[in-house]
């Protein structure tokens, strides 16, 4: 079994910042890249940032320096920092990784369920 788990969404004004958290776990070999999509309504799903295993990284140009991607890999957990929200910030975000299982070879992308980000005044 392996679960990624988002946390840290809400409803916060113009030009406030949160927190979002995905935390791994489950039958864990490694985690290659980690990633954060976001999904407005009647939108499609968009690619936010993206971290690799040795911590590089690339962001939308949309979120390009107010967001800031990050992850410990000592917990498997990947962050996804949000400073200057925006309204058209607003979407529901999900953690996306690559993942190697215990006993297997290769990597598989699993999925989240996502968190809600509302950004109105």
């Amino acid at each position: 079994q392996v679960q990624l788990v988002e946390s840290g969404g809400g409803l916060v004004q113009p030009g406030e910042s949160l927190r979002l958290s995905c935390a791994a776990s489950g039958s864990i070999s490694s985690i290659n890249t980690m990633r954060w999509y976001r999904q407005a309504p009647g939108k499609q799903r968009e690619l936010v940032a993206y971290i690799t295993s040795n911590g590089s990284t690339n962001s939308a140009v949309a979120v390009r320096g107010r967001f800031t991607i990050s992850r410990d890999n000592a917990k498997n957990m990947v962050y996804l920092q949000m400073n200057s929200l925006k309204s058209e910030d607003t979407a529901v975000y999900y953690c996306n990784a690559e993942i190697e299982r215990y006993g297997s070879t290769g990597y598989s992308s699993y999925w989240g369920q996502g968190t809600q980000v509302t950004v109105s005044s």
